[in-house]
């Protein structure tokens, strides 16, 4: 005997009502991609001397698809996934689409606990420290809104190379929580010294200041602050901190004890090389009640810090791709990223010192740079000065940069090698930049 359209309807909605929970569904076989090189890194070299090893870098540099239209040195806005990663993400996207809304009510829960236990390991936390985010910028955003010890004539302080995002969100607490916003100027290019000073300087100048906003490596022009002996000297004076590590974390080698970080945000989609979409925050164990839950959040506990990130129904595939990104990371380790990536940015820069009219923002520390490094032709201060001198080495030598404002001495031009950057393609930026130079000279 047919059934009728509505007995129909009115036999499955009995089904869906009596179900207890649904039944765990076995993804179907992913279509098979092309398998990426198997990576190995030499063993027995030090970091420093695997930093030259062009050879070795050829390897790595073909574990990357990139445009061959031109040399790609602006990898700071978002990281080039390495071959596995992306091919990891085209499964997981493929699984999520497939799956659909069970993979989320059944397995995500566990699977993002997992990342989370994997992210604290190699930040040396406790995943019970951490929350996922969007990125970054969601991540600096729920701390700064939701940090609650602020009171009425209160003072918030930020510095001209701090992101504009989170500069925004500091400003926008003069409404939220009636307090003051001070500004501060980092001088450039700003020595280790020169650093602690400016900072003990502007706390001593606004005694009012409670919140601090302190970028590890700013986006600006690439300097890396001294951040755990400013974040003692804020403790000392009753200010907290909040630390933006979204370059820092996958560019140099620190886990978050050297920071000595109550509060801090990283991104996994930049230099971790994980699918845009992906972030964290960071709030220590014992200081997850200063900070309030996202929008009254009640799926979790207070007592949980997923409670301070609410991000509603997001695109998952990016989150479960974290793992794959940590294991490429891992293969190649943070102190062999580094030294890499501080050699590509010392090879141009040391070819360009001696030219007369070029200044490079970031000072000859190493403890002060990783690879993103920007410099500005002297007299050439606006923004169309350095949107032109982008467009010259674009025009002239397919080399993509781009230009940053906010530093008060005025604008300058970003440059952001990255793991499959060659030696040839900065010597080949450093020609570029010095005849550009001589010609604006005269």
């Amino acid at each position: 005997m047919s059934l009728s359209r509505r007995e129909m309807v009115a036999g499955l909605g009995a089904v869906a009502v009596s179900a207890v929970s649904p039944p765990v569904i076995p993804p179907s076989p992913a279509p098979q991609l092309p398998e990426a090189e198997p990576l190995i890194v030499p063993a027995g070299r030090r970091p420093d001397q695997l930093a030259r090893d062009e050879s070795f870098w050829g390897t790595v540099a073909r574990q990357y698809r990139v445009s061959p239209d031109f040399i790609n040195l602006e990898n700071g806005y978002y990281g080039i996934m390495p071959e596995p990663v992306r091919q990891a993400y085209h499964r997981n996207v493929d699984q999520l689409n497939e799956l659909n809304s069970h993979l989320l009510r059944t397995s995500y829960t566990d699977r993002a606990t997992q990342v989370r236990k994997r992210i604290a390991t190699v930040l040396g936390a406790s995943h019970e420290e951490i929350a996922l985010t969007r990125g970054g910028t969601e991540a600096l955003q729920n701390l700064i809104g939701g940090y609650n010890r602020l009171r009425p004539g209160d003072a918030v302080m930020y510095a001209d190379l701090d992101y504009h995002s989170a500069r925004y969100a500091m400003n926008w607490l003069r409404g939220r929580r009636g307090v003051s916003v001070e500004r501060m100027a980092i001088p450039e290019p700003a020595t280790h010294q020169v650093a602690l000073d400016t900072y003990a300087q502007a706390l001593r100048d606004h005694p009012r200041v409670k919140l601090l906003l302190l970028s590890h490596m700013n986006n600006r022009t690439g300097l890396v602050l001294p951040v755990a002996e400013i974040v003692t000297m804020a403790r000392d004076k009753g200010v907290d901190v909040i630390v933006d590590a979204a370059h820092s974390w996958g560019q140099l080698d620190f886990t978050i004890g050297d920071l000595k970080a109550d509060f801090a945000v990283f991104s996994l989609h930049k230099w971790m090389g994980a699918p845009l979409g992906s972030g964290f925050l960071y709030i220590r164990k014992n200081r997850l009640a200063d900070i309030d839950p996202a929008f009254a959040d009640e799926t979790y506990s207070g007592r949980d810090i997923r409670s301070r990130v609410h991000s509603g129904t997001m695109d998952v595939a990016p989150i479960l791709t974290v793992g794959t990104a940590l294991d490429f990371h891992d293969t190649l380790g943070a102190a062999v990223k580094q030294a890499r990536l501080r050699f590509l940015r010392d090879r141009w820069v040391h070819q360009m010192i001696d030219i007369p009219n070029l200044e490079i923002l970031t000072p000859e520390e190493p403890a002060m740079y990783g690879t993103m490094t920007a410099f500005r032709i002297t007299g050439r201060t606006s923004e169309a000065d350095n949107v032109a001198i982008t467009k010259d080495l674009m025009d002239r030598h397919r080399i993509f940069t781009v230009r940053r404002g906010g530093p008060v001495r005025g604008d300058c031009v970003r440059v952001t090698p990255a793991l499959f950057t060659s030696r040839d393609q900065v010597d080949l930026l450093a020609v570029a930049v010095r005849e550009l130079a001589s010609r604006m000279r005269h």
